[in-house]
């Protein structure tokens, strides 16, 4: 346990934060290895977090993603869990993403598995949709891309820029590590009822979405053009449709708009072409790297046998 460091981001958890620590404490993480990363609250979570003995800092700037960073600053472990300070992450879940990601992943997610009334349909149906939207954005195949819990390699945590605000900062550094290296892992974890005022809001959903976007025009810009000169398919195919109709049923030609429906129908398709082969490049691209790693590994090794 002394390879991992728990970084919680909070504001405002007084209801939850002690009995989080408590849990952490509980399947052995050394205390100085607990940074609490506070975001101004007002409420006593700084206080009980100090009376369990952690370390409290507070973050620089506001949102969550600025605390995660704040919090990077003072690990000196190998390896760092986030979780949030709410509660409704058990921390002996810790003990399997650790075991999971020394198989060589950079990157463990937790995978909520929710119960009965612990979190509203709308929300599983929002977190749906946005991870289904980041696999075709980034070509992955997770199922709950914005856990607020998982671990990663310190090393490679540190390379994420922190850009995406607030609560898009899970999807910013699946998307690093997505683009980088490839090593991602997901194991299940229960997921409970929080203890205190719920911050996550539908809007939010929206701004995550967007933020997707950007992390895909960041990443992988030829993927993120291609996929938008796709889009001309579907004005292209309902042109074509209507023109074909007419043509056969009223006998009615519409030579120009079809000859545009055409155009568009190909553009488009030679996009989506366009499109599938970005990711497959980004894909050989990754186990480029990964050989390279790989090699210099294996160069590392043999130099200092020497």
């Amino acid at each position: 346990m002394n390879n991992i460091t728990v970084i919680i981001p909070t504001l405002n958890e007084a209801k939850a934060i002690g009995s989080v620590i408590d849990e952490v404490l509980e399947i052995g993480i050394p205390r100085k290895n607990i940074i609490v990363v506070d975001g101004g609250s007002t409420d006593g979570t700084v206080e009980i977090a100090r009376s369990k003995g952690v370390q409290v800092i507070f973050q620089e700037g506001t949102g969550k993603s600025l605390a995660i960073k704040t919090g990077l600053k003072y690990v000196k472990t190998p390896y760092v869990v986030v979780m949030d300070g709410d509660y409704t992450y058990p921390a002996k879940h810790i003990l399997d993403l650790y075991a999971k990601i020394l198989e060589g992943h950079d990157l463990v997610i937790g995978a909520r598995k929710c119960g009965k009334g612990t979190q509203h349909m709308v929300y599983r149906f929002g977190n749906w949709v946005l991870t289904k939207s980041f696999n075709l954005l980034f070509g992955t195949r997770m199922s709950d891309v914005l856990s607020g819990m998982y671990i990663a390699r310190t090393e490679r945590l540190r390379e994420v820029v922190f850009e995406m605000p607030h609560f898009s900062v899970e999807s910013e550094i699946a998307a690093h590590i997505a683009t980088t290296t490839g090593r991602i892992a997901e194991i299940p974890i229960h997921y409970r009822r929080r203890l205190g005022e719920k911050k996550l809001r539908i809007l939010h959903g929206l701004t995550i979405a967007r933020d997707m976007i950007r992390l895909a025009w960041r990443y992988n810009p030829a993927f993120f053009i291609f996929a938008l000169g796709a889009l001309l398919l579907i004005p292209g195919l309902v042109l074509g449709a209507w023109a074909a109709y007419h043509y056969f049923f009223t006998g009615i030609k519409y030579h120009v708009k079809g000859l545009v429906a055409i155009i568009l129908t190909i553009g488009g398709f030679i996009s989506l072409l366009q499109a599938i082969m970005a990711l497959y490049m980004k894909r050989i691209e990754l186990r480029m790297r990964q050989r390279v790693e790989i090699l210099e590994e294996c160069l590392r090794k043999i130099l200092s046998e020497k």
